[in-house]
Order: C-alpha cells, then sequence, then structure tokens
C-alpha cells in the first residue's frame, strides 16, 4: 500500500506509506531534472508507479546508487556502501572489492519501500550486480551491452539487437531487451549461476564474437576504445566482468530530460526512438503492458554452449584484461 500521509505546504517535507514503512520525502520540490522540471517527488512518484518492475530488476542484488544530493545541477555521487543514517529495516549484502582489498554494505533491495527510501537518499539511477545475495560470486544474469561508438547511428543499434535476437533463438536462449535509457540497448538473459564471473565473461565475449563475424560491418569487439571505428557498434561483454553495473530496468537516468532504461518487446526494436522512454511517458506504457521483464526468472538458459565457442575459438577470459 502506498499513500500520502502528511504535508504542511508545496515546500514541506511530505510523509508517504510505503508497504509496512512511512518514508518522510524531504525537499520534494527540488528540480532533479532541469529539462523537464521533475522534482524531487516526481521521481518518488515515477518510482511508486512502476513499483513492481523496479523491485523485480533489483530484488536480492548488490546495488551500486548513483546520487545527485542537490539534483542534476549538483555533484554525482557513486555510492557504493548504503548511505549513512539507512533505518535499520533497510537490507544490505556484503560484498568485497579486491582491487581495494576492502568490504562494503550495499542495498539489497526486497520490496519497494527500500527502493523510496533510497530515492529520498537522493538516488536517481539503481545499479544492480548481475548475482545475487545467495551467492555473490556466481552471477545469474549474463548480460549484452550493445554500446554504439559516437558515430554509430541508432539504425545501426536496431539492425545488430535483430542479430542478437538472432543468435540467441539459435542457442535456445530467451533474451529480455531494453533500452539503455542513452543511445544503446541492453539484452539481459537469465543463466543458471554455475559459473563464476570470468567464465561468464568468456560466454558473453564468445557471444559478441560470434554477433560481429554475423554483422562485420555494424560490430567491433575491439576492447581499446582508441582502437574502435567510432561508426561501429561496441558488443561490451566487459559488462559481465565482476563488479561491473549498468541501469536497471525502468532506472530513471541521470540527464537532464529523464529518460528511462526501458522493457521492450523485440518487435517493437524496428519502430522505438529510445529517447521517447522518459520518467513521464514510462507509467502510462507500465500501467498498460505491465512489466515486460516479469517471466524473465522462468526463462533459464545454461551458458555450456557458449564456453565450448570460446573453447573453439581460444577465447581468454583475461584477453582483453578487466
Amino acid at each position: 500500500m502506498v499513500g500520502l500521509v502528511a504535508g504542511k505546504s508545496a515546500s514541506a517535507a511530505v510523509e508517504l506509506d510505503v508497504g509496512d514503512h512511512t518514508i518522510r520525502i524531504s525537499n520534494p520540490d527540488r528540480i532533479y531534472f532541469p529539462g523537464t522540471g521533475a522534482t524531487k517527488l516526481d521521481l518518488v512518484q515515477y518510482y511508486l508507479s512502476v513499483g513492481d518492475g523496479i523491485v523485480n530488476a533489483l530484488r536480492e542484488r548488490p546495488c551500486m546508487l548513483h546520487r545527485f544530493p542537490k539534483g542534476l545541477a549538483g555533484d554525482k555521487v557513486h555510492q557504493k556502501r548504503l548511505p549513512v543514517g539507512a533505518p535499520d529495516w533497510v537490507p544490505t549484502v556484503r560484498v568485497y572489492f579486491p582491487r581495494y582489498g576492502r568490504h562494503a554494505d550495499e542495498l539489497c533491495v526486497r520490496d519497494l519501500a527500500e527502493v523510496i527510501w533510497a530515492v529520498q537518499m537522493s538516488t536517481v539511477e539503481f545499479h544492480p550486480w548481475n548475482s545475487r545475495r545467495a551467492d555473490t560470486e556466481s552471477p545469474d544474469e549474463w548480460r549484452i551491452d550493445l554500446d554504439p561508438m559516437p558515430d554509430c547511428p541508432w539504425s545501426r543499434v536496431q539492425r545488430v539487437a535483430g542479430v542478437v535476437h538472432e543468435v540467441l533463438d539459435e542457442l535456445g536462449a530467451v533474451g529480455w531487451p531494453k533500452t539503455s535509457g542513452g543511445k544503446g540497448m541492453h539484452v539481459y538473459v537469465r543463466i543458471a549461476p554455475e559459473f563464476g564471473f570470468k567464465d561468464v565473461r568468456r560466454a558473453a565475449l564468445a557471444f559478441a564474437k560470434e554477433v560481429e563475424r554475423r554483422a562485420p560491418d555494424d560490430v567491433t569487439t575491439t576492447w581499446w576504445r582508441r582502437d574502435r571505428d567510432p561508426r561501429l557498434l561496441f558488443v561490451d561483454y566487459n559488462q559481465n566482468a565482476r563488479d561491473h553495473t549498468i541501469a536497471a530496468a525502468y532506472s530513471v537516468r541521470g540527464v537532464s530530460d529523464a529518460t528511462v532504461s526501458t522493457p521492450v518487446h523485440w518487435n517493437e526494436i524496428p519502430h522505438i526512438d529510445p529517447r521517447d522512454f522518459t520518467m513521464k511517458t514510462v507509467p502510462p506504457r507500465y500501467a498498460q503492458l505491465g512489466d515486460l521483464h516479469a517471466g524473465i526468472d522462468n526463462a533459464v538458459f545454461a551458458i555450456d554452449p557458449l564456453l565450448e565457442w570460446a573453447d573453439r575459438d581460444g577465447v581468454d577470459a583475461d584477453l582483453d584484461g578487466d
């Protein structure tokens, strides 16, 4: 249940009942998105409107937060540790960062109240891991990131998405596409959590090279940015490396026009413009279509065929570094 409890004036804090918790929203009228004039409270209302979808995307996953304490006009904070002052009902999971030799307790969403609390703490973007609390070292999500270079047109992204769909179908894998909220696309595949990050990354690289083989005029897997043709699309397999995160389905992006990383049907991709999916337009779409990724947990793919491709082609998990 979600409801307004109190609000003395247009600029006063408001309190919302979200599930079993009451969350106080401070500075509700602060402008967060200068391109649209959307406020902090507008952002809260957006996440309430896609509640089941954002929770489905984040559930039980360590989550990095992109926070804007003063709105987009202020500084951006990449927050791995749970913000100070969190109530005791906000769940966390402890993860280790070998590069720094430190642990961090990250937000680990179970319910919508925790999402809204994070928004109260100025979170705009949610970036979950591709593994879950039960075993943070064993990913259960393979992520295909279609990342256009600066001179790559959207039409090329659309065309490569079709190739991705074709290869997934041949593998017997179900892909769940979404816009990135920027100029690219993401496709998620639920996988059995039977391998570590290096093997999943290796499988993702083998898949990326197959897409490149089928669309050599559109795709590159060249690791170093300086060596890539700026007109091509990079299939970024490294998004499957440990502690690499991308914006969740239904996450608003920290850009002036408040675009949203939005699940889409495969047959929509030839006809959509990612700029059309915003904090304003996604709620009515969600009300009509529901969560297009709702069934993702019921379509689990075993990555063994991709690892066989990697063995066949001599793909090394550390081929291009981390």
